[in-house]
């Protein structure tokens, strides 16, 4: 059963001639003032949520896109902000990037906002997908095997940092603390200060992969699930369901899963066909070739520069779909 409703905006301007035949996506390039809408835009949708009753806004941790498209940079900060200019409603973030940050400093910043909001930012952690940004900030993502390892340690040292009162941590990649001489004494456990006074910290993780699932079940996360067609949806439901039970957790299928879906209203069909097309061919246009876009019709799909519409918003999405397969 749905219980609570909630809003992804990644931090998109007010872009113009979109569509499949407008500005390519890499030739978009905008002003700073343009940038800073994207913070004016979040808190008037934070409002009226608040207002209406959904349970939290979602936004997307991205830098240096000068094309316009996910131009939010700390989650954490953003919903400190919002936090102050509504009264219940929730900020999710979707998702903090952990390889481009030292997984103490980001526990650090999220266990001020539980405090200061009453636990009204809700954690959640990615690997990243942008070379851009992850390999910019020093992170790996071309070696794919050391962002997992990464984001793992990673992961790993912040459930410690949350839940114990004192901890230390040996890995490949952080040692925490480091055995270093401090006011008179060899430093062999460190405290996070403060902690979250909200226990245990849900935290949420996409799912991209079976690994994937595997890896969130391992750590007891929490799951979401974006811009998949019904099959393929319906599959990773199950798979995660099945993994938490490996891992001795119950849930109720749908249990601890964020579903996402577009979804656009109109009188009928076919104006929401017409009205939505332009800004799907953008959406699609700058993140299909990510490889994350997955439709679903007999069989799983493979991952396209165009999917094509399960539903077929469009013959013309389609032919370009099939074309460039």
């Amino acid at each position: 059963m749905i219980k609570r409703f909630h809003v992804l905006y990644v931090g998109q301007i007010d872009l113009d001639n979109v569509g499949l035949k407008g500005t390519p996506a890499n030739d978009r390039r905008y002003s700073n003032d343009r940038f800073a809408e994207v913070f004016w835009t979040a808190r008037h949708m934070a409002r009226v949520m608040d207002e209406t009753g959904y349970h939290a806004l979602w936004t997307a941790e991205h830098h240096f896109q000068h094309e316009g498209y996910e131009c939010l940079p700390n989650l954490i900060q953003l919903g400190l902000w919002l936090a102050t200019q509504t009264e219940k409603l929730k900020f999710g973030c979707g998702f903090n990037v952990l390889p481009m940050w030292h997984p103490l400093r980001l526990a650090e910043d999220y266990a001020m906002a539980d405090i200061v909001t009453g636990g009204r930012v809700i954690m959640g952690v990615g690997r990243g997908y942008h070379t851009r940004e992850v390999e910019t900030f020093g992170g790996p993502l071309l070696d794919a095997g050391k962002n997992r390892e990464v984001f793992e340690e990673g992961v790993q040292l912040m459930l410690k940092a949350f839940n114990e009162e004192s901890f230390s941590f040996h890995g490949k990649h952080f040692t925490c603390p480091p055995e270093v001489d401090y006011r008179g004494y060899k430093m062999k456990e460190i405290t996070l200060v403060p902690r979250p006074i909200h226990l245990p910290v849900p935290i949420y993780m996409p799912i991209a992969s079976g690994s994937t699932i595997d890896m969130i079940a391992k750590y007891d996360l929490k799951a979401m699930v974006v811009l998949n067609g019904e099959k393929i949806l319906d599959d990773v439901v199950r798979a995660y369901h099945e993994a938490c039970a490996r891992y001795g957790q119950v849930k109720q299928l749908g249990q601890d899963l964020v579903w996402g879906a577009g979804l656009y209203l109109a009188k009928d069909q076919e104006e929401a066909i017409r009205k939505v097309e332009p800004a799907h061919d953008e959406r699609y246009k700058w993140f299909a070739p990510f490889g994350f876009v997955r439709y679903a019709d007999e069989r799983p799909a493979r991952p396209r520069r165009f999917p094509r519409c399960a539903t077929a918003f469009s013959k013309r999405l389609g032919s370009a779909g099939r074309r460039n397969r």
